[in-house]
Protein backbone atom coordinates (compact mmCIF):
# COMPACT_ATOMS: atom_id res chain seq x y z
CA UNK A 1 0.00 0.00 0.00
CA UNK A 2 2.50 2.51 1.02
CA UNK A 3 4.51 1.33 -2.59
CA UNK A 4 1.56 2.73 -4.13
CA UNK A 5 0.99 5.52 -2.47
CA UNK A 6 4.35 6.66 -2.88
CA UNK A 7 4.00 5.77 -6.92
CA UNK A 8 1.16 7.88 -6.95
CA UNK A 9 3.01 10.85 -5.28
CA UNK A 10 6.25 10.60 -7.84
CA UNK A 11 4.21 10.25 -10.86
CA UNK A 12 2.20 13.65 -9.62
CA UNK A 13 5.42 15.31 -9.30
CA UNK A 14 7.01 14.22 -12.68
CA UNK A 15 3.31 15.71 -14.63
CA UNK A 16 3.86 19.03 -12.59
CA UNK A 17 7.22 19.07 -13.81
CA UNK A 18 7.35 18.30 -17.26
CA UNK A 19 4.50 20.06 -17.86
CA UNK A 20 5.92 23.11 -16.43
CA UNK A 21 3.15 23.37 -13.51
CA UNK A 22 6.12 23.40 -10.83
CA UNK A 23 5.16 26.89 -9.02
CA UNK A 24 8.27 29.31 -9.02
CA UNK A 25 8.65 31.58 -6.30
CA UNK A 26 8.06 35.50 -6.84
CA UNK A 27 10.92 37.89 -7.28
CA UNK A 28 10.75 41.14 -5.08
CA UNK A 29 12.76 44.31 -5.84
CA UNK A 30 12.42 47.52 -4.26
CA UNK A 31 13.69 51.09 -5.81
CA UNK A 32 15.06 53.94 -4.05
CA UNK A 33 11.48 55.61 -2.87
CA UNK A 34 11.06 52.48 -0.80
CA UNK A 35 8.52 51.04 -3.99
CA UNK A 36 8.54 47.00 -4.16
CA UNK A 37 7.88 45.07 -7.44
CA UNK A 38 6.90 41.50 -7.88
CA UNK A 39 7.75 39.98 -10.77
CA UNK A 40 6.94 36.15 -11.73
CA UNK A 41 9.60 35.52 -13.82
CA UNK A 42 12.79 37.61 -13.95
CA UNK A 43 12.15 40.77 -16.39
CA UNK A 44 13.32 40.23 -20.20
CA UNK A 45 12.52 44.07 -21.87
CA UNK A 46 13.45 47.15 -19.86
CA UNK A 47 13.71 50.41 -21.40
CA UNK A 48 16.09 52.93 -19.04
CA UNK A 49 16.02 56.68 -19.03
CA UNK A 50 18.77 57.66 -17.65
CA UNK A 51 22.51 57.04 -18.52
CA UNK A 52 23.16 56.00 -14.67
CA UNK A 53 20.21 53.75 -15.11
CA UNK A 54 21.52 52.17 -17.87
CA UNK A 55 25.23 51.62 -16.00
CA UNK A 56 24.09 50.45 -13.16
CA UNK A 57 21.87 47.47 -15.13
CA UNK A 58 25.30 46.45 -16.80
CA UNK A 59 26.65 46.72 -13.75
CA UNK A 60 24.07 44.11 -12.24
CA UNK A 61 24.48 41.58 -15.11
CA UNK A 62 21.92 42.68 -17.85
CA UNK A 63 22.82 41.59 -21.56
CA UNK A 64 19.99 42.39 -24.42
CA UNK A 65 17.17 42.86 -22.24
CA UNK A 66 17.87 46.63 -22.03
CA UNK A 67 15.37 47.27 -25.41
CA UNK A 68 15.93 50.92 -25.21
CA UNK A 69 17.57 54.31 -23.69
CA UNK A 70 18.24 57.90 -23.77
CA UNK A 71 21.29 59.70 -24.73
CA UNK A 72 24.44 59.68 -23.19
CA UNK A 73 24.04 56.35 -21.94
CA UNK A 74 27.28 55.25 -23.10
CA UNK A 75 28.91 53.25 -20.81
CA UNK A 76 29.52 50.55 -20.71
CA UNK A 77 30.34 49.95 -24.98
CA UNK A 78 27.73 48.24 -25.27
CA UNK A 79 25.47 50.65 -24.33
CA UNK A 80 25.76 52.43 -27.27
CA UNK A 81 24.58 49.97 -29.76
CA UNK A 82 20.92 50.31 -27.63
CA UNK A 83 18.25 52.03 -29.74
CA UNK A 84 17.15 55.34 -28.56
CA UNK A 85 14.19 56.84 -27.14
CA UNK A 86 14.63 60.54 -26.36
CA UNK A 87 16.23 62.39 -23.92
CA UNK A 88 16.71 61.91 -20.39
CA UNK A 89 14.53 65.38 -19.67
CA UNK A 90 12.31 64.42 -22.93
CA UNK A 91 11.41 60.76 -24.13
CA UNK A 92 9.31 59.74 -27.07
CA UNK A 93 6.59 58.39 -25.63
CA UNK A 94 5.56 56.74 -28.68
CA UNK A 95 8.59 54.93 -29.29
CA UNK A 96 8.47 53.46 -25.70
CA UNK A 97 5.03 52.03 -26.31
CA UNK A 98 6.30 50.19 -29.60
CA UNK A 99 9.06 48.69 -27.52
CA UNK A 100 6.94 47.11 -25.45
CA UNK A 101 8.87 47.25 -22.13
CA UNK A 102 7.98 44.99 -19.14
CA UNK A 103 9.64 47.57 -16.66
CA UNK A 104 10.81 51.61 -16.97
CA UNK A 105 13.42 52.41 -15.10
CA UNK A 106 13.19 56.03 -14.68
CA UNK A 107 15.32 59.07 -12.88
CA UNK A 108 13.15 61.05 -9.99
CA UNK A 109 15.10 64.17 -10.62
CA UNK A 110 16.01 64.02 -14.24
CA UNK A 111 13.16 62.88 -15.78
CA UNK A 112 10.16 64.43 -16.56
CA UNK A 113 7.57 64.01 -13.50
CA UNK A 114 4.67 64.56 -16.37
CA UNK A 115 5.89 62.02 -18.50
CA UNK A 116 6.94 59.37 -15.97
CA UNK A 117 2.87 60.14 -14.58
CA UNK A 118 1.57 59.66 -18.15
CA UNK A 119 3.69 56.58 -18.54
CA UNK A 120 2.07 54.93 -15.55
CA UNK A 121 -1.29 56.09 -16.44
CA UNK A 122 -0.48 53.89 -19.81
CA UNK A 123 -0.35 50.93 -17.75
CA UNK A 124 3.91 50.91 -17.60
CA UNK A 125 5.55 49.51 -14.15
CA UNK A 126 8.13 52.77 -13.35
CA UNK A 127 11.21 51.62 -11.03
CA UNK A 128 12.85 54.31 -9.66
CA UNK A 129 16.19 54.90 -9.84
CA UNK A 130 17.66 57.71 -7.75
CA UNK A 131 21.13 56.45 -5.38
CA UNK A 132 21.68 59.37 -2.51
CA UNK A 133 24.28 57.36 -0.53
CA UNK A 134 27.47 54.94 -1.91
CA UNK A 135 25.60 52.18 -0.08
CA UNK A 136 22.66 52.87 -2.43
CA UNK A 137 24.68 52.46 -5.58
CA UNK A 138 25.18 48.53 -4.10
CA UNK A 139 21.78 48.51 -3.02
CA UNK A 140 20.55 49.37 -6.73
CA UNK A 141 22.64 47.15 -8.31
CA UNK A 142 21.43 43.79 -6.10
CA UNK A 143 17.75 45.07 -6.73
CA UNK A 144 18.07 44.87 -10.56
CA UNK A 145 19.88 41.57 -10.26
CA UNK A 146 16.79 40.05 -8.94
CA UNK A 147 14.45 41.32 -11.23
CA UNK A 148 16.99 40.43 -13.72
CA UNK A 149 18.04 37.18 -12.87
CA UNK A 150 21.28 38.04 -12.63
CA UNK A 151 21.63 37.92 -8.73
CA UNK A 152 24.59 36.54 -8.50
CA UNK A 153 26.65 38.41 -10.85
CA UNK A 154 24.55 41.94 -8.96
CA UNK A 155 25.90 40.20 -5.19
CA UNK A 156 29.31 40.14 -6.85
CA UNK A 157 29.48 43.74 -8.33
CA UNK A 158 28.01 45.01 -4.88
CA UNK A 159 30.02 42.98 -2.54
CA UNK A 160 33.19 44.61 -4.92
CA UNK A 161 32.24 47.95 -4.96
CA UNK A 162 31.50 48.05 -1.04
CA UNK A 163 34.95 46.51 -0.20
CA UNK A 164 36.85 48.91 -1.98
CA UNK A 165 34.93 52.03 -0.63
CA UNK A 166 36.30 50.41 2.73
CA UNK A 167 39.43 50.46 1.18
CA UNK A 168 39.52 54.07 -0.32
CA UNK A 169 38.38 55.15 3.51
CA UNK A 170 41.12 53.62 5.11
CA UNK A 171 43.28 55.44 2.00
CA UNK A 172 42.01 58.68 2.88
CA UNK A 173 41.20 59.35 6.63
CA UNK A 174 39.56 62.32 8.01
CA UNK A 175 41.46 65.43 7.66
CA UNK A 176 41.13 69.28 7.70
CA UNK A 177 37.91 70.79 6.11
CA UNK A 178 38.30 71.93 2.43
CA UNK A 179 35.27 74.27 1.24
CA UNK A 180 34.30 72.92 -2.12
CA UNK A 181 32.73 74.96 -5.32
CA UNK A 182 31.54 71.91 -7.55
CA UNK A 183 30.45 73.46 -11.10
CA UNK A 184 27.78 71.40 -12.76
CA UNK A 185 27.00 74.06 -15.63
CA UNK A 186 28.69 77.20 -16.43
CA UNK A 187 25.42 79.17 -18.58
CA UNK A 188 23.28 79.27 -16.10
CA UNK A 189 26.00 79.06 -13.24
CA UNK A 190 25.11 75.37 -11.85
CA UNK A 191 25.80 72.96 -8.90
CA UNK A 192 24.73 70.33 -6.89
CA UNK A 193 23.75 70.09 -3.59
CA UNK A 194 24.30 67.26 -0.77
CA UNK A 195 20.68 65.93 -1.88
CA UNK A 196 22.87 64.30 -4.56
CA UNK A 197 25.49 61.88 -3.95
CA UNK A 198 28.57 64.45 -5.36
CA UNK A 199 27.75 65.43 -1.76
CA UNK A 200 28.94 62.42 -0.12
CA UNK A 201 32.16 62.42 -3.24
CA UNK A 202 33.08 65.93 -1.56
CA UNK A 203 32.26 65.13 2.63
CA UNK A 204 33.72 61.43 1.64
CA UNK A 205 37.29 63.43 1.21
CA UNK A 206 36.94 65.87 4.26
CA UNK A 207 35.61 68.60 2.13
CA UNK A 208 32.34 70.86 2.53
CA UNK A 209 30.16 71.72 -0.55
CA UNK A 210 29.65 75.32 0.21
CA UNK A 211 26.00 75.33 -1.36
CA UNK A 212 25.32 71.47 0.26
CA UNK A 213 22.37 72.87 2.56
CA UNK A 214 20.79 73.84 -0.41
CA UNK A 215 17.18 72.50 -1.07
CA UNK A 216 17.33 71.74 -5.14
CA UNK A 217 19.27 69.03 -6.09
CA UNK A 218 20.70 70.96 -9.49
CA UNK A 219 20.50 74.65 -7.96
CA UNK A 220 21.35 78.11 -10.31
CA UNK A 221 23.69 80.47 -8.24
CA UNK A 222 25.08 83.68 -9.14
CA UNK A 223 29.14 84.49 -9.14
CA UNK A 224 27.95 87.07 -6.31
CA UNK A 225 26.94 83.98 -4.09
CA UNK A 226 30.26 82.11 -4.99
CA UNK A 227 32.26 85.37 -4.11
CA UNK A 228 30.36 85.24 -1.04
CA UNK A 229 31.15 81.01 -0.22
CA UNK A 230 34.48 82.38 -1.18
CA UNK A 231 35.90 78.28 -1.51
CA UNK A 232 39.10 77.21 -1.32
CA UNK A 233 38.66 75.04 -4.88
CA UNK A 234 36.71 75.47 -7.54
CA UNK A 235 35.90 71.22 -9.42
CA UNK A 236 34.34 71.91 -12.50
CA UNK A 237 32.66 68.53 -14.18
CA UNK A 238 34.27 68.13 -17.28
CA UNK A 239 33.12 66.57 -20.74
CA UNK A 240 35.47 67.40 -24.53
CA UNK A 241 32.63 70.16 -24.72
CA UNK A 242 33.68 72.29 -21.20
CA UNK A 243 37.14 72.87 -21.51
CA UNK A 244 36.81 76.45 -21.61
CA UNK A 245 35.07 76.46 -18.34
CA UNK A 246 38.16 76.57 -16.46
CA UNK A 247 39.60 79.74 -18.65
CA UNK A 248 35.84 81.64 -17.72
CA UNK A 249 37.06 81.73 -14.00
CA UNK A 250 40.27 83.35 -14.76
CA UNK A 251 38.89 86.84 -14.61
CA UNK A 252 37.45 86.33 -10.50
CA UNK A 253 40.96 86.62 -9.25
CA UNK A 254 38.81 87.90 -6.23
CA UNK A 255 38.19 84.23 -5.08
CA UNK A 256 40.65 82.58 -3.24
CA UNK A 257 40.10 79.33 -5.57
CA UNK A 258 41.10 81.41 -8.43
CA UNK A 259 44.34 83.72 -7.18
CA UNK A 260 45.88 80.14 -5.70
CA UNK A 261 45.23 78.22 -8.66
CA UNK A 262 42.85 75.82 -7.69
CA UNK A 263 40.46 75.70 -10.15
CA UNK A 264 40.38 71.85 -11.22
CA UNK A 265 38.51 69.94 -14.19
CA UNK A 266 36.83 66.02 -12.91
CA UNK A 267 35.21 63.56 -15.62
CA UNK A 268 31.88 64.51 -15.04
CA UNK A 269 30.90 61.17 -15.92
CA UNK A 270 32.91 59.77 -12.80
CA UNK A 271 31.10 62.10 -9.76
CA UNK A 272 27.69 62.62 -11.33
CA UNK A 273 26.91 59.11 -12.68
CA UNK A 274 25.43 56.80 -9.48
CA UNK A 275 27.43 53.94 -10.29
CA UNK A 276 30.47 51.92 -9.34
CA UNK A 277 32.37 53.94 -11.30
CA UNK A 278 31.84 56.96 -8.80
CA UNK A 279 34.90 55.84 -6.38
CA UNK A 280 37.10 56.44 -9.94
CA UNK A 281 36.01 60.42 -9.34
CA UNK A 282 36.10 59.94 -5.36
CA UNK A 283 39.36 59.33 -5.76
CA UNK A 284 40.35 61.88 -7.96
CA UNK A 285 37.79 64.32 -5.73
CA UNK A 286 40.43 63.38 -2.77
CA UNK A 287 43.50 63.94 -4.38
CA UNK A 288 42.64 67.45 -5.23
CA UNK A 289 41.56 68.44 -2.11
CA UNK A 290 45.06 66.91 -0.50
CA UNK A 291 46.83 69.71 -3.37
CA UNK A 292 44.39 72.18 -1.74
CA UNK A 293 45.84 70.82 2.05
CA UNK A 294 49.30 71.23 1.01
CA UNK A 295 49.76 74.25 -0.82
CA UNK A 296 47.85 76.73 1.10
CA UNK A 297 47.43 75.11 4.60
Amino acid sequence: MKTIIKSIIHGCFLVFFVTGLVVQASIYAVDDKGTEFEFAQPVKRIISLAPHATELLFAAGATDQIVGTVSYSDYPEAAKKIPLIGGYNKVDIERIMSKKPELIVAWSSGNSTEQIEKLRHLGFRVFISEPEKFTDVARSIRNMGRFLGTEKIAQAVSSRFLSELKALKHEYPRKEKVRVFYQVWNAPLMTLSDKHLVGQVIEFCSGENVFGDLDIISPRVSIEAVIEKNPDVIIAGMTKDRRGWLKEWEKWRVLKAVANQHVYPIDAELVVRQTPRILQGTRKMCEYLDIVRKTHR
